[in-house]
């Protein structure tokens, strides 16, 4: 906010052409709208400031959520209109379409449900995009997989590749380039998906032998070198795939890994298939060091070259654990279940369920009836479409259900309270601002 709030500050003495002038506007304006959402969702109000600090202030006070997410609105609206076309942009350049899609999310929160359908017909009805119905990309002609693989293979996240419609917004991880952030020879500056969401099979045992049944850490689906901090409750992992377990493309058995072969040849269980839906005597699933995870999170078979340490066996160095392909922020599936809800807020349920179903009909998924869309069936079908990859928290603080899912879908987190539908106002913010009362959100 600060950064956007001195460029838009400083333009009208810059020395730019018009057209750059409207263009940086509108990148600012993208990325303050984004921020002041983000605030909202995860404090409510906070300090409103649109202008350049130039001196030292300690008397802010909080605005009104309303009015923090208006502001939002306000840049977006803008950024919408002014920023390039889609088609127009290098991959990662923010677009007209990234700034429609989030708008359409805050109008939600705003409660503004109309608009939040315009928004997002904005993007959905725009010839350049399309949901990827149909193989792509640089692994297209491995029959063994299928088109929402397809969407997470390393490469195939831009639009550069000339097929992949769907992305809206790709973030770029490039490696061993300068400015690129990501090395091939360690974990600095890497995305670390893997590490954060794959099983941490390192300390996996069997009854019977000491002996690690697999070998650890290796470029394959047991994935990679993760540490298993994001383990995914049964109500992810089981649940919600009930109704389309054997068909719903997004949980086939290499997109959401649930059987491990036994890879370490020392091993007295040498290729067998340990699996998460039956294990084996003692053990329990999920724990850290065994669990169902999404491949999405890794990339099996396709870590760069200096990160293995004996490619023949595809065993990588100690230092792995990063996720070697750009990640998406906003793709057109999310749109879709964006327009959903605003339709549903609509009470509009016949058009809430086609959208959802445009989504679950790509993935060869039984259609939801419309008499069965609620906020909750959404929150599921994100969880099935946008699983290790959307923000969650920034979803359900958006609609203030953090305390009501954690209670609902995960046990394992039973001291959660109504009070964290909202995180605290920093108490080092509050003590610095000594000129006025920021005020602390509700039980902290």
């Amino acid at each position: 906010i600060a950064e956007s709030n001195t460029i838009i500050g400083r333009i009208p003495a810059s020395e730019l052409a018009p057209a750059d002038r409207t263009l940086m506007e509108a990148r600012a304006k993208f990325f303050r709208g984004m921020a002041f959402r983000t605030l909202a969702y995860l404090y409510g109000g906070v300090p409103l400031n649109t202008t350049e600090v130039v001196s030292p202030k300690t008397d802010y006070v909080r605005a009104p959520k309303t009015a923090v997410l208006e502001q939002a609105i306000s840049d977006l609206k803008f950024a919408s209109l002014n920023l390039p076309a889609i088609n127009l942009v290098q991959d990662g350049e923010v677009n007209n379409l990234a700034a429609y899609h989030l708008l359409s999310e805050v109008y939600l929160a705003a409660g503004q449900f109309q608009n939040a359908a315009d928004a997002a017909s904005a993007v959905i009805s725009n010839p350049n995009v399309g949901l990827m119905t149909t193989r792509f990309g640089v692994k297209a002609s491995d029959a063994t997989k299928n088109v929402y693989w397809d969407l997470f293979q390393r490469g195939n996240q831009n639009r550069k590749n000339g097929t992949n419609k769907e992305s809206l917004w790709v973030i770029q991880f490039e490696t061993d380039v300068p400015g690129g952030g990501a090395v091939s020879t360690g974990i600095s500056g890497s995305y670390q998906m893997e590490r954060h969401f794959a099983p941490q099979f390192l300390n996996f045992r069997l009854s019977g032998s000491s002996v690690q049944p697999f070998l650890y850490p290796i470029s394959d689906y047991t994935g990679g070198r993760g540490i298993g901090w994001a383990i995914p409750t049964k109500y992810f992992s089981d649940v919600i795939w009930q109704s389309d377990f054997n068909n719903d493309l997004r949980n086939a058995p290499f997109n959401f890994v649930r059987e491990f072969k036994v890879t370490n040849p020392t091993h007295p269980r040498f290729g067998q298939t340990i699996s998460t839906i039956n294990p084996p005597a003692g053990i329990t699933v999920p724990r850290r060091d065994f669990y169902a995870f999404q491949s999405k999170v890794t990339t099996p078979g396709d870590h760069p070259d200096g990160m293995f340490q004996d490619k023949s066996q595809l065993l990588l160095k100690a230092s792995a654990g990063g996720t070697y392909a750009d990640q998406y922020m906003f793709r057109l599936a999310e749109t879709y279940l964006l327009r959903a809800e605003a339709y549903l807020g609509l009470n509009q349920l016949d058009k809430a369920a086609a959208d959802i179903n445009v989504v679950r009909s790509r993935s060869n998924a039984s259609a939801v009836l419309p008499a069965n869309v609620n906020m909750d069936y959404i929150l599921d079908e994100r969880m099935r479409e946008l699983g290790s990859e959307e923000k969650r928290r920034i979803t359900l603080m958006r609609l203030g259900l953090v305390y009501d899912r954690v209670k609902k879908c995960n046990p394992y987190y039973n001291d959660i309270l109504t009070t964290y539908n909202l995180w605290p106002i920093p108490a080092s913010e509050i003590e610095r601002n000594n000129g006025a009362k920021l005020e602390q959100n509700p039980g902290y």
